[in-house]
Parts: structure tokens; C-alpha cells; sequence
């Protein structure tokens, strides 16, 4: 897309582009469950999600957090400690929360290629297939009867039977281990990850072929996401723009689409089209996916802005958004109170600021922090 809808043009092409665009990001926030929501728990929104990004932990939870109503960060916790929702590597690849009834095909489905993509790195630390069994095999044996370790007390007894795990080679060891369906999350030991047997705790399911799978997950991601293009969905799922396209035919019968110049964005029933509430400002965590699992931003974020809210490196930022635009940045800060800072990509109005002030005090009330001003 051409960067001059976002210039000071006042023509009828340009004022039609952008409304149009302003549409298409209305109804991502919609679909996305940000404006109202009729789930309640947060292994509900993380099935309708398909896939939360999730390197950010804490972050993480207030992205369930944000589209339920009531919800607390320990509630959110509490349903990824009884193993309701899986956190483990399965698109791209980088950590997600996928609810437990569908991590297993999706696994299935991603884990050839996200093993694929690390081979490099794995042959550098000399990493090999031998390796892998002997530590899968080891690592299986530990986690046995439902116990669950950290990643020190596992590296520790990996060390002990001769493999080595300096050098990242524990990263990346633990890394294949979850793409082999060996392990995920464990619950939570005070503030330290565990690991758990992934077949104890992932409900058994029924196997999907290849092309079952990426049609459940094309509709998957065209409800939730949608509209989104093509492209947008190869970026998320991390699946090449072949495959992608196969999953996207299989469901287009169920999908609606519209053109935005040269993209065709596509979304579930075009009944389903309203516009989200107008100058209501919205915190949305780090790595949210109302950002971050598009390729194209530009109907969301202007492109000028696009360096203060995330790095060429991949470091998204927690991002403020109003009437389905992202209008800067916020960060909290942890003291003996909790407070935050904002960063507007224009002045904010003196209605802008005071929505700000309710947007913090929402988060304080899902971290169950008191506000300090």
C-alpha cells in the first residue's frame, strides 16, 4: 500500500481509501473480541483466537485478560497452571498460548517446518538427530507420573548423561523437545516455568490430515483476525504462501472478501460488520495480535509511526488504540504502585487523556494493583 492515504491528500480517492481502511480495522477489533464479547473464560477466547503470541508472559495474560469481561491476571494463570491452556513454541516459530484441545494437530500440523527453520542453528551447536532422540528420550523419562521441572533441574540431569547444554544448546534442545510433542508448560512453581509430559497433559484427539488442518486453521484465523489478507495469514501461521492458499481456498465458501487497492482482505459473514465503539481508548499489551499477526499494518498503524511502536528486530510494544487506530505507546511500571506512561504519536486531546486514565485503571484492576498517580 502506497503511503500517501496517510498524507494530508483531501481528494474523494484518498478520503474513500481511508474510511474504508478505518472499516476494515473497526472490524478486526470486533472479531478479535476487543469490544464485547460473549466468552467468559479465558480457554474460550484462546480457542477463538486459535493462537495468542506469547514471549511476553505477563503480557500474554492481560491479552486474554483484555477481551474477557472480569477476568483477573490470576484467573488467566490459574487456567494455564490446570494445563487448559497450553504455552509452547507452534507458529513462526515463537511462544503461544493455544487452548489444549487444539495444540496437538496444531503441533502437527507446524512442527516439520518450525524444525526445518532451526536446522542451521541446530548443525552450528552441533545439534544432530542422535542427539535429540537421546535427550527427547531422557527428558521423557524425568517428566514421568506427572512430575514437573524446571529447565535447570532438567539441563542438570542432561549434563549428567553426557549432553552438554551450554551455548544455547538447552534452548534449543527444550525448543525440540516441544516441536517433537515431548513436552509444554508445566504449571507455574512460584515464579518458575516448569515442564510437563506433553501427552499427561494435552487431551488425546483425533488426527487430522494435513489439508483438514490447515483449513481448520485458515477459518480459525479468518474469524478471529479477519479481514485479512492472504499473505497476513502465511505471516501468522508461519505457513508458506502454497499452503497458506490451500487452507484459504478450502474455506473461502464460509468467507466474505473486500478489495483495498491491491489486497483483498477476507472475513467470516459479512453480517457480522459493524463498526467498534468510537473514542474509547483501548491499552493492548505487547505483541498483541490486533498488531503483530499481520505482515501489512497499515490499516491499523500509520506507517510513520511504525518504528515508535515496534523494532526491525521484532520488540512490539504495548500500543493505545482509539476508534481502531493505534495512537501510541504505554508502558506499566511495577512500584510499590502501580502507574504507567504514555507516549502519543500526536498531542492528545484533554478527552483522550482522561480515557487514558480509565484505560490504566483497567489494567490495574486485571493485575489487581492500586493506581498511583
Amino acid at each position: 500500500m502506497s503511503h500517501k492515504i496517510f498524507t494530508g491528500e483531501r481528494n474523494g480517492i484518498f478520503l474513500f481509501l481511508f474510511m474504508r481502511a478505518s472499516n476494515l480495522s473497526h472490524q478486526r477489533l470486533i472479531n478479535h473480541h476487543v469490544h464485547g464479547t460473549q466468552f467468559i473464560s479465558p480457554k474460550e477466547i484462546v480457542h477463538w483466537m486459535g493462537a495468542i503470541q506469547a514471549q511476553d508472559y505477563a503480557m500474554s495474560k492481560y491479552a486474554v485478560g483484555v477481551r474477557l469481561k472480569n477476568v483477573t491476571n490470576q484467573i488467566v494463570e490459574d487456567a494455564i497452571n490446570r494445563g487448559e491452556i497450553i504455552r509452547t513454541h507452534v507458529l513462526r516459530p515463537t511462544w503461544h498460548l493455544v487452548a489444549a484441545e487444539d495444540i496437538r494437530w496444531m503441533l502437527e500440523l507446524t512442527s516439520g517446518n518450525i524444525n526445518k527453520l532451526m536446522a542451521s542453528n541446530n548443525k552450528r551447536l552441533e545439534l544432530d538427530e542422535k542427539t535429540f532422540k537421546k535427550s527427547n528420550g531422557i527428558i521423557a523419562k524425568l517428566l514421568r507420573d506427572g512430575k514437573q521441572l524446571t529447565r535447570r533441574e532438567i539441563t542438570s540431569a542432561l549434563e549428567k548423561k553426557g549432553i552438554q547444554t551450554n551455548d544455547l544448546r538447552a534452548s534449543h534442545i527444550m525448543f525440540r523437545a516441544e516441536t517433537d510433542l515431548i513436552v509444554c508448560n508445566g504449571s507455574r512453581r512460584e515464579k518458575q516455568f516448569t515442564y510437563a509430559l506433553f501427552d499427561e497433559r494435552v487431551p488425546s484427539a483425533k488426527k487430522k490430515t494435513k489439508e483438514e488442518a490447515l483449513a481448520e486453521l485458515a477459518l480459525r484465523y479468518f474469524k478471529s483476525h479477519g479481514p485479512a489478507t492472504l499473505q497476513d495469514f502465511s505471516w501468522w501461521s508461519g505457513s508458506s504462501i502454497t499452503d497458506a492458499r490451500k487452507g484459504l481456498e478450502s474455506i473461502k465458501s464460509d468467507l466474505v472478501s473486500e478489495k483495498l487497492k491491491e489486497d483483498e482482505f477476507w472475513f467470516w459473514d459479512e453480517t457480522t460488520v459493524r463498526k467498534a465503539k468510537n473514542n474509547t481508548i483501548i491499552f493492548l499489551p505487547s505483541y498483541d495480535e490486533f498488531l503483530i499477526s499481520y505482515k501489512s499494518r497499515y490499516i491499523s498503524l500509520n506507517p510513520q509511526f511504525a518504528s515508535t511502536t515496534f523494532t526491525n528486530n521484532g520488540i512490539f510494544n504495548p500500543i493505545i488504540v482509539n476508534n481502531a487506530k493505534v495512537i501510541g505507546i504505554w508502558k506499566p511500571e511495577y512500584k510499590k504502585e502501580l502507574s504507567f506512561k504514555a507516549n502519543f504519536f500526536i498531542t492528545p486531546t484533554e478527552k483522550e487523556k482522561q480515557l487514558c486514565v480509565k484505560a490504566s485503571k483497567e489494567f490495574a484492576k486485571f493485575m489487581q494493583m492500586k493506581m498511583g498517580f
